[in-house]
C-alpha cells in the first residue's frame, strides 16, 4: 500500500525489478518493430511516418509503468548494430518523409546508441525531412546540439512528461522533476530542436475524473513550456509492476471514454497536435459493439487533429432476429 511505498529509488527500483517476467529474445543487428503510420504535421498536411522500434541496451531508469524493458538488450548495443538494423528495417517498409528512431530508452545513452555510430545512423537518415528520437530529460544537453548538425533534416526529440502531478510522478520513479522537464524543452526549442512529450492518462494511484483532471492538466503544462505536440497514452498493465498494483486496488487502466475525453479537450485547446496512443486499444473497449466504431472515430481525431462526432453505424446494428440489444452495452449505444 501507500503507506510502506519505497521511499528511495533505488529501492523502488529493485521491486519494479522483482514483478518482471523475463525479456524477449532479439537480435541485436533487427530492428524489433518496424511499420509506416500516417500523422499530420504542423502545417496538418499528413505525412508517412517510418517508425523503427530498435533493439539496444535497456534504460537506466526504472520507471514503473515501462513495458518497454520487455524488447531491450543486457548488454551495451554492439558498435554498427543500430544503422543495420535502420538499412533492414527500411528496405521492406514503403517510402516516408518522416522517421521515429524509438529506443525503448535514452538515445543519448552512448550503451544504448553508441556515439561512435552516429554519423553512419545519420546517413542513413538523410533521406527523411524529419527525425523523431526520445531522451529522458537527464540526457538532454549538448549532445542533442551535436546529433542535430550531423542530419539532413529537422530534429525532433520526444520526451515522456508523463503527468504535471508532482507526487505520482515521484512514485513513477522517473526521477525526474517538472523543472527538469522544462529545462529541456527551453534547451531544445532555443536550439532549433522540436520537441513532443508523451503524457499518461491514469497512472497508478489516481481515479479515473482526477486521471482525466491531471492529464488535462499535463496537456496544458506541456503547452505552456513549449511542447509542440502531445502524444496521450493510456497506462495499461502487462508489465509485472503494474499487474501487482492492480492486484492491490492502486491501479486500474482508464476508460476508451476518458481517452475520448482527453483528446476532445486536448484539441479544443488549439496549442499544437494532440494524438491519443491506439496502440492495442482493444484492451480499453468496454462493450463490443460500439468499441470499434470510437476507436475508429479517435484514429479519424487523431488524423485530422478535428473533433469528431461522427460515430460509423456499423457498431449499432440491433439483432434483427431478436430484436434485443445486446446484454454487453454501454451509454454510447444503449
Amino acid at each position: 500500500a501507500m503507506d510502506d511505498w519505497p521511499d528511495r529509488p533505488q529501492d523502488l527500483s529493485r521491486w519494479i525489478l522483482d514483478q518482471r517476467s523475463p525479456k524477449n529474445s532479439l537480435d541485436a543487428r533487427r530492428a524489433y518493430g518496424a511499420f509506416v503510420e500516417q500523422e499530420p504535421d504542423a502545417a496538418g498536411r499528413l505525412r508517412e511516418v517510418a517508425t523503427l522500434l530498435l533493439t539496444n541496451r535497456e534504460c537506466a531508469f526504472r520507471c514503473l509503468m515501462c513495458d518497454l524493458w520487455k524488447n531491450t538488450l543486457d548488454d551495451p548495443t554492439p558498435r554498427s548494430a543500430i544503422a543495420e538494423q535502420i538499412r533492414s528495417a527500411l528496405a521492406n517498409l514503403p517510402q516516408a518523409e518522416v522517421i521515429k528512431l524509438y529506443n525503448a530508452g535514452n538515445f543519448f545513452d552512448a550503451g544504448a546508441i553508441p556515439r561512435e555510430d552516429w554519423p553512419e545512423i545519420a546517413e542513413r537518415v538523410a533521406p527523411f525531412e524529419r527525425v523523431i528520437i526520445e531522451s529522458h530529460p537527464k540526457m538532454i544537453d549538448d549532445r542533442a546540439k551535436e546529433f542535430r548538425d550531423l542530419l539532413s533534416g529537422r530534429l525532433e526529440v520526444a520526451i515522456g512528461l508523463e503527468t504535471v502531478q508532482e507526487e505520482v510522478l515521484e512514485r513513477l520513479n522517473k526521477q525526474m522533476t517538472l523543472a527538469e522537464f522544462e529545462r529541456s524543452v527551453r534547451f531544445c526549442r532555443d536550439n532549433k530542436i522540436d520537441v513532443r512529450a508523451f503524457i499518461l492518462l491514469r497512472p497508478p494511484f489516481v481515479g479515473e475524473a482526477e486521471g482525466v483532471e491531471w492529464c488535462k492538466r499535463s496537456i496544458e503544462f506541456a503547452f505552456s513550456v513549449g511542447v509542440q505536440c502531445c502524444a496521450v497514452v493510456p497506462t495499461r498493465a502487462g508489465n509485472g509492476a503494474l499487474d501487482q498494483l492492480q492486484r492491490q486496488g492502486l491501479f486500474e487502466p482508464p476508460s476508451l471514454r476518458s481517452l475520448e475525453e482527453v483528446l476532445t479537450y486536448g484539441l479544443s485547446l488549439g496549442r499544437g497536435r494532440v494524438f491519443v496512443d491506439l496502440w492495442n486499444v482493444e484492451m480499453f473497449f468496454d462493450c463490443p459493439r460500439c468499441g470499434p466504431a470510437r476507436a475508429e472515430r479517435l484514429k479519424r481525431m487523431n488524423l485530422s487533429q478535428a473533433v469528431s462526432t461522427q460515430l460509423s453505424a456499423v457498431s449499432f446494428q440491433l439483432s434483427a432476429v431478436s430484436g434485443q440489444r445486446s446484454a454487453v452495452s454501454c451509454e454510447v449505444c444503449a
